[in-house]
């Protein structure tokens, strides 16, 4: 777990130094945002399927109801590699979040895409939840 907390600092620490070359006015515009960093862990041998539906639309049902793609990860550990998604979102604030999220379970495309992933049986077996807010010194505001 330690291995994994180091890896995911150092690519959130990648991605941010990345950032400051932006121009500033680039990153003021990212002003007032909440971000939502989620961790999935799957079945053994179903991140594959996990990957490819977030390729085929998942992530475009995000945008469709309000919610901002920043990166999908997974992990750069061997034994993590084979089970786990990492990805964050940005929302307006978390009222925004909220409603993004019931609009996206409630969606029947999602249901459909959701019902299809699991005719192979289960893939996820279990999700991490942060809601985090940037410092007055991030590049990610």
């Amino acid at each position: 777990m330690k291995n994994s907390i180091a890896t995911l600092l150092l690519i959130c620490t990648s991605f941010a130094v990345g950032m400051v070359f932006q121009h500033q006015k680039e990153i003021h515009a990212q002003s007032l945002k909440v971000y939502e960093l989620r961790t999935y862990t799957t079945a053994p041998g179903r991140l594959t399927p996990l990957l490819n539906r977030f390729e085929v639309g998942e992530i475009d049902l995000f945008h469709h109801h309000g919610m901002t793609s920043v990166a999908y990860w997974v992990p750069d550990d061997d034994e993590l590699s084979q089970n786990t998604l990492v990805y964050m979102l940005a929302h307006d604030d978390r009222e925004s979040a909220a409603q993004s999220w019931s609009a996206f379970s409630a969606d029947p495309v999602w249901t459909e895409m959701w019902n299809k992933s699991l005719e192979d049986g289960p893939i996820v077996t279990g999700v991490q939840v942060q809601f985090l807010n940037p410092t007055a010194f991030s590049p990610l505001q």
